[in-house]
Parts: structure tokens; sequence; C-alpha cells
């Protein structure tokens, strides 16, 4: 019954993906939270000389953006966004792509494993409605079944079919489906599917609220709220540098749903950099609030 584990292999695994040489926290705030808590309107930037580990090169740019210089070469540049009728989500898709396009071989790592978690996705639907159809011969097989090769428990609200290498598992909440070195979870509104084999880690929720894509080597990280306010954080950090020495680029962004929106986009050349993504989530907080 080692499966019945994998929950919590699969949350280590997931940790090992993004912390392989590094720290990285992302905390996200649920759509609930957000009522009362109104982002303000803001028509200029505040751009204070420091920011924790951040200095202000400078004055602002042309565009009104004021850029900072971190540790080690580290850059945040902090944006005033008018949406002028695009959807949050456009505008931040813009600042998504540019920042990728500083770690290709990260983003083509990360991309590869969502399209074969897609694939896993529709596999492991056909799964779970061939093992729903099997469930009776299942019930009828135990007790002919040795107990040393399989398990079979059913009463109300849990049902527990293991053979081998493979297990299926349904709690109230609470959905596993493991064979061998994969293992697809399904927690409440949380979606889990791992690989052990290939180091392979998807997390989605359901309401988009948080997006994981993790691989051994590089990470992809997206949390997002609902409500009267944009919350927003993006995250792409790889093992391997870049060219040019680029090893974390992401944003945090926040501002009222119709706009503008304050969006500090980061990148650094080492993958522990939490200091650095609090000193950019300060300096939106102090332009738009919490």
């Amino acid at each position: 019954m080692q499966q019945i584990t994998w929950p919590f292999i699969a949350l280590a695994l997931m940790t090992a993906a993004c912390d392989n040489g590094g720290t990285v926290r992302i905390t996200s705030t649920s759509s609930s939270d957000d009522s009362g808590r109104v982002l303000k309107v803001v028509d200029a930037l505040q751009c204070p000389q420091t920011q924790g580990v951040l200095t202000r090169k400078g004055s602002a740019q042309a565009d009104g953006s004021c850029v900072y210089s971190g540790p080690r070469g580290a850059e945040v540049t902090l944006h005033l966004v008018r949406l002028d009728g695009r959807s949050s989500q456009d505008a931040l898709k813009v600042f998504e792509n540019r920042l990728t396009t500083a770690l290709p071989a990260a983003m083509a790592e990360v991309k590869a494993a969502e399209d074969r978690s897609r694939a896993e996705t529709a596999r492991a639907d056909a799964e779970a409605a061939r093992a729903d159809a099997e469930a009776a011969r299942a019930d009828a097989e135990a007790d002919r079944t040795s107990a040393g090769d399989s398990a079979h428990v059913s009463a109300p609200g849990v049902r527990i079919d293991a053979q081998g290498d493979k297990a299926n598992v349904r709690l109230p909440g609470m959905h596993i489906e493991a064979d061998g070195d994969r293992a697809n979870i399904r927690i409440g509104g949380l979606t889990i599917r791992a690989d052990d084999k290939s180091s392979q880690v998807n997390v989605a929720s359901d309401n988009e609220g948080v997006t994981i894509n993790a691989t051994d080597g590089a990470a992809r990280i997206r949390t997002s709220t609902r409500g009267e306010s944009v919350r927003a954080t993006f995250l792409l950090t790889t093992d391997q540098p870049s060219d040019e020495g680029w090893r974390v680029v992401g944003y945090e962004a926040r501002g009222p749903s119709g706009g503008p929106i304050i969006v500090a986009t980061v990148r650094g050349k080492d993958r522990n950099e939490n200091r650095l993504f609090d000193a950019a989530k300060a300096l939106v907080t102090l332009n738009v609030g919490d």
C-alpha cells in the first residue's frame, strides 16, 4: 500500500524540483480575502531611491518606468500599466512573454512538460472511467486474490483498490491514481500530476489561482486572485543560467481591476532571490497598497 503516500511524495518532489540549488517562496491570497481591500488608483509611480536590496538607477525612464539594480547584477523595473479596455490577463501576458525570452531553454523545457501533462490528463481521465467500470469486478475478485499482491477496501465514502504498482484510492475530497512512478492526485479543487521517473510535477487549481509546472531543472509558477483587484505573481526559474547569466525572471503585479496596475518585473542571476522579489513586491505595495 505504498501508493497511498503519493500525495506526500508528490509534494516533496515539487519542492525539490523548485528548490534545487535555492529556495523560492511563492505566496497567494485567496479571492475571498479580496473584499474590503481596495487598491489605489494611481496616475504616477512612486520610485524611492532604495527599497530593500534595490537601488534606483537614475531618474524615471521616458515611459515613466523606474529601473532598479540589485545584488549580482539583478534588475527590477517598476511599471505603471494602463489597461485601456484590455483585461489585466492580456496586459500581464505581454510582460510574461517578454520575460521568458531571457530563459529560452527553461521555457522550452517547461512547455514540453506542460504538453506531456495535458496528454497525461486525457489518459488519466480515461483510466478513471475504466477504474469505475471495473470497481464491481474488483469486489468480486477481492476474495480470490492473494492479500500479498493486492488490497481492496470498501466503506462508506472510502474505496481503495491496489494491485502491484497500481492503486486507485477514493476518499472524501481526495482521489489518487498511482501507476509505478506516476501519480494523479485530486485534492478538492487542486490537481497534482507527478512523474517520479522524469522528476516532473504539474499542479493546477480549478479556478486557475495557482499553476505550477516543474521539472528537475526548471519551474514555472503563476498565482492570481479573483475579485475587484488584480494580484498576480509570475516566476520562471532554472538550474542552468542563460548566456547572459539569468537564472530567474518574473513579476509582481497589483492594482484595481479596471487599472492602472503596477507591475514590477524581475530578472536575477541567483535562484535564491527571495529578497529581490520581496523588494519588488514592496515597491508595488508602496504604490497601490496591499
